[in-house]
């Protein structure tokens, strides 16, 4: 059975250098009815154990650590014993809301193999110090967290974030993917490569 590529959309709050704001997140699950791998475990535990329903979860990848994207990671990996990835130029925010270290060091590069399909890491810094991106050529899709959205970059006006950086992790590594790339984003709608590429 191929891979197919879910949404869930959970809603909570994102604290950051003494502020805090309600947020919606994407929830990214990619497999098949019998394997799945989850990309940023947001906010609500419970929604997404009742999404991935009775599959072994392979990987629980994120993207960053903002709290935002890793506060449900807790009660997920307690409740499907699986393990978690997280660069370790982000583990400052991590600690933050846990103690120790993410089961595994995401770098760029590192692949997740997961009904048939193979997402591999690419090191997209500039949201944050460790913000990665999953690229899954077989389903012509990339997984950017915060990195870009619909419409540009993500934020970069808070602690550990550069523009600089992150407008060169997308011109570098995201812009050069297949125009027809499906872009998965943290926040808000999806878009494609293509859409996002500046007119010369």
């Amino acid at each position: 059975m191929a891979a197919r590529i879910e949404r869930v959309v959970t809603s909570g709050t994102f604290s950051l250098d003494g502020g805090t704001w309600d947020v919606d997140n994407n929830v990214w699950l990619v497999g098949d009815d019998d394997e799945v791998l989850v990309i940023d475990a947001a906010h609500d535990p419970e929604r997404i154990i009742e999404a991935v329903g009775e599959r072994r979860v392979t990987a629980l990848v994120c993207t960053h650590g903002h709290n935002d994207h890793i506060n449900a990671v807790g009660g997920i990996r307690d409740v499907l014993k699986c393990p978690v990835w997280l660069s370790s130029a982000d583990h400052m925010l991590w600690r933050a809301m846990y103690d120790g270290n993410p089961d595994h060091d995401l770098t760029d590069g590192t692949t997740f193999e997961v009904a048939g399909t193979t997402l591999r890491a690419l090191h997209t810094p500039g949201h944050s110090p460790g913000s990665t991106s999953l690229y899954a050529e077989d389903l012509a899709a990339v997984f950017t967290g915060d990195t870009l959205f619909q419409g540009g970059p993500g934020a970069t006006g808070r602690s550990y974030s550069d523009k600089p950086t992150i407008l060169e992790s997308i011109r570098t590594r995201l812009l050069t993917l297949p125009g027809s790339t499906v872009v998965h984003t943290g926040h808000g709608d999806t878009t494609t490569i293509a859409a996002e590429t500046p007119v010369e």
